[in-house]
Order: C-alpha cells, then sequence, then structure tokens
C-alpha cells in the first residue's frame, strides 16, 4: 500500500472507532443511570481495574500495555463526566505531583479543585463538595505523610483506590545551566535531589518553597534562577526542561490515597488498610500481630502515630494484603478487635502497582 491508501484505511479505521467509541459511552450512561437510582457510587475502581487487565491481556501490540491503559483512562474519563458532574479535590497547588497523580488516575475530563491542606482535602469530600480526594501517603525515599495518617484518625472517608506515580524531578529553568545561581525548592524534593545538586550546582543558593508549583512560579519570574519540580509545573509556567530525571534515587516513586465513602467489592488482589490501637503492656504489639501469622496474610506495612488524645497511647497503621470481605482478611480483623482497644477498617482497594 502507498501513503495515500494507508490514511484512506486510516480515515475509514477512524469512523468506526468514533461509531464503537459512542456505542460504548452509551452503555455506560445506562449503567449510571442504574447505579444513580440504586444509590451506589458512580466510580467503581474495581471494575476500572478489570477493564485495564482485560484490555491487556487481548492486546497484540504494537500498540504497549502503557498507552493502552493511557488511552482507556481518557475513554473511561470522558464518559465518567457524562454520568455525573464529578469534583476532585486534591492537595494542592495545582501542577504538583498530587494533581498529576490525580490526573493519572482520574482523567482530563473531569474538574479538580486544589485544597491549600491535607485537612482541606478530607473536609471536601466529607461535606460533598468534592466526590473523591486525592492525598499522598508515603515516598519510597522520605517515608510516610504523618499529616495524612493522623487525618483518619476521626474522619469517617474509606480508601477507595491508591495511585503509585513514579516521581520524576526535573531541571527546569529559563537560563542556561552556567548562568544559574539560584534554586527553588521544596524541602521534600531537596531531600530526594540532594546528592544531584552538590555535585552539579555546589554554589548555588537554595531557597526552600511550600511546593514544587511554587519553585516553578518563582524560577519562571526570577533571574538566573531555577527550579526542581516536574514537567505538569514546567508545562503551566512555560519553563524549558534542562534535565530529566534528577533525583538521586531512579526508583523514587510517591503513594497516594484516592479517599471516598463505599469500597469497592474484591478483585483477587487487594489491599487492606486497618487503624488499631492497643493496650500499653509488654507484648501487646506482638500479641495482637500475630493475627496476620494465624491466617497467613502477608503485612505489607506498619507505622505508629501518637494517638493525641492521651500520652503515650499510639494508633498503629497496617497494610495487609487481601480484601476486608476476604474470609482470612475478615477472621483476621475479627481476632484483631478481640486484642486491641480499639480497631478501624480504613479500606480495601485494588493493589495497583
Amino acid at each position: 500500500m502507498n501513503i495515500p491508501e494507508h490514511r484512506k484505511a486510516i480515515d475509514q479505521l477512524d469512523a468506526q472507532i468514533v461509531k464503537l467509541l459512542n456505542e460504548r459511552t452509551k452503555h455506560v450512561l445506562e449503567i449510571g443511570e442504574i447505579k444513580l437510582k440504586a444509590g451506589e457510587e458512580i466510580y467503581a475502581p474495581h471494575r476500572e481495574q478489570a477493564v485495564f487487565n482485560r484490555i491487556c491481556k487481548m492486546n497484540p501490540g504494537p500498540i504497549t500495555g502503557d498507552s493502552l491503559r493511557a488511552i482507556y483512562r481518557e475513554i473511561m474519563s470522558s464518559a465518567l463526566s457524562l454520568e455525573k458532574s464529578m469534583t476532585i479535590a486534591y492537595l494542592g497547588p495545582e501542577a504538583t505531583f498530587t494533581h498529576q497523580a490525580a490526573i493519572q488516575k482520574f482523567g482530563a475530563s473531569l474538574r479538580y479543585a486544589a485544597q491549600k491542606t491535607i485537612t482541606d482535602v478530607f473536609s471536601e469530600v466529607s461535606n460533598g463538595r468534592a466526590d473523591y480526594g486525592v492525598v499522598p501517603v508515603e515516598n519510597s525515599t522520605e517515608g510516610v505523610v504523618t499529616h495524612t495518617l493522623d487525618m483518619f484518625v476521626e474522619s469517617d472517608l474509606k480508601i477507595v483506590a491508591q495511585i503509585i506515580l513514579r516521581i520524576q524531578q526535573c531541571l527546569l529553568s529559563r537560563f542556561r545551566r552556567d548562568q544559574i545561581k539560584k534554586f527553588y525548592v521544596h524541602p521534600q524534593t531537596l531531600a530526594q535531589c540532594r546528592i544531584w545538586l552538590q555535585k552539579n550546582f555546589p554554589e548555588a543558593e537554595i531557597i526552600e518553597t511550600s511546593s514544587n508549583a511554587r519553585s516553578a512560579e518563582f524560577a519562571a519570574k526570577e533571574r538566573n534562577s531555577a527550579a526542581i519540580a516536574g514537567v505538569l509545573a514546567a508545562e503551566k509556567y512555560k519553563l524549558p526542561v534542562l534535565d530529566h530525571d534528577v533525583q538521586d534515587n531512579s526508583a523514587n516513586a510517591t503513594r497516594f490515597l484516592v479517599l471516598g465513602r463505599q469500597c469497592s467489592p474484591p478483585t483477587g488482589k487487594d489491599r487492606t488498610s486497618l487503624m488499631i490501637s492497643i493496650a500499653h503492656e509488654v507484648g501487646a504489639l506482638h500479641s495482637a500481630l500475630s493475627a496476620f501469622r494465624r491466617y497467613k496474610l502477608n503485612m505489607t506495612k506498619i507505622e505508629s502515630r501518637p494517638s493525641k488524645r492521651k500520652a503515650w497511647e499510639y494508633f498503629f497503621f497496617v497494610d495487609c494484603d487481601g480484601h476486608m470481605n476476604d474470609r482470612k482478611v475478615a477472621r483476621a480483623i475479627a481476632d484483631l478487635e478481640q486484642q486491641c482497644n480499639f480497631v478501624k477498617v480504613l479500606g480495601s482497594y485494588p493493589n495497583t502497582d
């Protein structure tokens, strides 16, 4: 086939794709109406994951699995926006990594509302002004975001999904590398890129900022300055990317939680998050955690936080493989309730990588 013949074939395929996408969307809208009448949530993380798994399994190429997921992410985002006017609250400002994670999860068709604090994100979802919220919970290099954990003590919101975002820190500036005298950097970004900065710009002045987006905003306005931030901030403030992947750890990633009101059904590959409080006595934690060993559950995380209610009283945040409706997980939770002063299921959700 020559080029005109290939293009004619593409035009014919595009017509079929448009027709099929609209047919698919009609079915989605009808399902949405049924869900709304039944009082169910429109967004279904378990169904979303099943679609991703199915399309990747049937994909013969040459489109990559990642590209196919990105295409379907936007197809589903468009359908969600037609089903219901949805708002996603996230820890702002605009163009932060949390914003990027939210878009990665929900696509470009929904409304996003930047919030000043993690508390504000919880509040927007709790009060119904947002349908879902996105907050950071831990970074592979810098550890846990304690304020997010603390919010679960009083909140009734559930973790309905998680997002794992590979953090790609970039050098952003309007100036050549040899002209840069000053860096605007968020403290956590600085911790992730400290060795690179010392090696490449040992004499540069470092000014800490409140967010990566703010770093880019300042660097866009000042002479001989630069920022370390993500590509979304570079796009927003029209800053050239002089260098990609300047983080010290190439495996640097941040885990974000999606906050909602209802947990999804089991998918077969899930994670459950719990919060427990134990008696202040020798062996209490060991006895409580024995429930996971008894039912052969893989405990993937444990983190302690002061209760802020009583001196030397702590809450423990635990993640384990499985869904709270799975028999083994349900039995382990029942055992915990017998041994702990307090047990709260924060959510069960697809354990996506």
